[in-house]
């Protein structure tokens, strides 16, 4: 199979393309989000990274193709776009539903044999087994508009672009759909490192929430806790940056150690 090591494909997105990477940063967008909520990575980690930002159907240059409506099938095709890339040392982070489709595409690339992520790291998001009971897709389009205020993850400009509205609520609703409707078996684990990211006042998670990664993982686990809401990695980039930066580290050591016997 043909590597896509330095392609813009419909799927994956560099906003930096580095031809010397001997790592990669595969980045999940959360529910309604897009690969450029990723683009500050991009500067970040570039040159030594490469910086992949997915792209999810159904939103801006894809709005016109139909979203996919459940996590598991979303995680599938994932899943192919990534054992396409070259055997680089890869971290995986997600944030909130991405978080869930990180951590379903390192395990099907372990049950198919493929490269592995050297860690995956969860953010804003409860650990995968945990359940509530929400029905946010259910709700009309101001019912989902509050909800988004609430977590303030939205482009404040967005609100007042009725167009701009109109064109992103399909995809937002759907991906609250497919992430209300998932559910994960208890014993699922992954052979990767997980590191977990959470806010204080994260509605979506408590902190037992974030703290449950851990049984879903035979490697190590961590967590750490940022002031702030369901988006503490905006007011806390330089911080999260850090936690990327120490998993790439990482990775790129025990590649080398690996190489080296």
């Amino acid at each position: 199979m043909n590597t896509k090591d330095d392609v813009t494909t419909a799927w994956i997105r560099r906003y930096r393309p580095s031809a010397t990477s001997t790592t990669r940063l595969v980045c999940f967008p959360h529910a309604g989000g897009s690969a450029s909520f990723f683009h500050p990575l991009a500067p970040r980690f570039s040159p030594d990274t490469d910086v992949v930002s997915l792209q999810y159907p159904g939103r801006q240059d894809r709005r016109h193709e139909p979203c996919v409506e459940d996590i598991e099938t979303l995680a599938d095709l994932l899943t192919d776009e990534i054992a396409a890339l070259s055997g680089k040392p890869t971290v995986f982070f997600g944030h909130s539903m991405g978080a869930v489709l990180a951590f379903e595409t390192a395990y099907r690339l372990e049950q198919r044999g493929a490269r592995t992520p050297h860690a995956v790291i969860a953010s804003g998001r409860r650990g995968p087994a945990t359940r509530r009971d929400e029905e946010v897709h259910k709700r009309d389009d101001n019912g989902i508009i509050s909800e988004l205020r609430e977590l303030n993850g939205t482009d404040t400009a967005v609100f007042g672009d009725e167009e701009l509205l109109r064109m992103a609520m399909p995809a937002i609703r759907n991906d609250y759909r497919a992430i209300e409707a998932y559910a994960c078996d208890p014993d699922r684990r992954v052979s990767s490192p997980i590191v977990a990211l959470t806010g204080t006042e994260d509605p979506k998670t408590t902190l037992e929430e974030a703290n449950a990664w851990k049984q879903h993982t035979d490697g190590g686990f961590r967590l750490r806790e940022f002031p702030g809401g369901h988006f503490f990695l905006t007011d806390h980039q330089t911080e999260v940056n850090l936690e990327i930066e120490a998993e790439l580290a990482a990775a790129r050591t025990r590649s080398e150690e690996a190489r080296h016997g």
